[in-house]
């Protein structure tokens, strides 16, 4: 039996949306802080953030970002023999080092974005596994240049407005959006430590998880803990993502574009797309279609008038190829079945 589709069973009220809006702006933020914002008790803001994460709405996880450790990040598309796409998907979902993952073209194509945190890693499965794979008919990848919304910019556009400016100034808002534009590998790269490792991954289970909790996970001390996921933070290396379910938001078309945009007007282009509440990722990539981007639309013909009167309309692009996704199987770190944050 398959789960229900997240807006059969719940409906995001303002208030749920304007949490979510303050923990975009300090995914860390302590619940009676937010409270004392919004004009609701504690008790409230707790409960209705538990209730959103049991219903699959919401997850706040930590990531690492492997252009901080000097690994840059691909986009992957695969035709698969018809019939296998789902089977090819679910696996890739479930490796660490892929992110992202749709199924599109009636589940005969696969996208996915490879992070991989090692070189031997990233050639292990693009130059060997997906290749001789003999459910793969192609494959294609591009290397990411330059994301000019990506990370905590996921929604940042599409959800500025919910709080007003002097609610989200009391909760550490600078009125930029949280991703920074920045090259994709950094140099030099940061080292990690077994101890980071480990409270990276205890992270990446629950971005809110206490210091206490973290600590026990990592053998060190509570100010230890804090120390140094500050540091990671300030690094670039960590990030904390608020993973939001597309449905709970009323987006039910979703799409991947690939643009072909002239060299000279790419960067501008980029940053108009991430300046747009419909696009949740944005990234110049390597091939001829160079620029890779993921919108989001409440139905068709919104995705329709979206893509041809305000992103075909940017100076610049030359040719657009809108691939509808069918199904999404992974985001960021989270699986996702049914539209619901797994």
């Amino acid at each position: 039996m398959e789960a229900p589709e997240i807006a059969d069973s719940m409906r995001l009220e303002p208030e749920d949306v304007r949490i979510i809006r303050a923990l975009q702006i300090d995914p860390r933020v302590g619940f009676a802080t937010v409270g004392a914002v919004l004009g609701i008790s504690e008790l409230t803001v707790a409960r209705r953030y538990r209730r959103m994460c049991r219903a699959g709405v919401l997850r706040v996880v930590g990531v690492v970002d492997p252009g901080a450790l000097g690994q840059s990040q691909w986009m992957v598309r695969l035709r698969c023999r018809p019939g296998s796409g789902t089977a090819i998907a679910e696996a890739l979902a479930e490796r660490d080092d892929v992110s992202w993952v749709t199924l599109a073209a009636g589940g005969s194509e696969v996208t996915c974005a490879v992070r991989s945190r090692t070189a031997e890693q990233r050639d292990d499965l693009l130059g060997r596994r997906l290749p001789r794979a003999s459910a793969v008919l192609d494959l294609q990848a591009a290397v990411q240049l330059r994301q000019f919304v990506a990370g905590r910019g996921h929604y940042w556009v599409a959800l500025t407005g919910v709080l007003t400016p002097e609610q989200e100034t009391a909760l550490g808002a600078t009125g930029l959006s949280p991703f920074v534009e920045r090259p994709i590998v950094r140099d030099p790269p940061a080292t990690l430590s077994a101890p980071d490792d480990t409270l990276l991954a205890a992270l990446a289970a629950d971005g809110r998880a206490s210091l206490v909790d973290l600590a026990a996970a990592t053998g060190l001390t509570t100010g230890r803990v804090s120390r140094r996921m500050q540091a990671l933070l300030a690094a670039g290396v960590l990030y904390l993502d608020v993973e939001i379910a597309p449905l709970a938001l009323g987006y039910r078309a979703r799409a991947i574009l690939a643009l072909r945009v002239h060299p000279a007007q790419l960067t501008a282009v980029g940053r108009a797309l991430a300046a747009m509440p419909e696009v949740a990722f944005a990234a110049a990539v390597s091939g001829r279609d160079n620029l890779h981007a993921v919108v989001h639309c409440a139905d068709l013909d919104r995705l329709f008038v979206f893509t041809t009167e305000r992103v075909g309309a940017l100076p610049g692009v030359e040719t657009m190829a809108v691939s509808l996704t069918s199904r999404q199987v992974k985001q960021v770190g989270t699986r996702v079945d049914g539209g619901r944050l797994t």
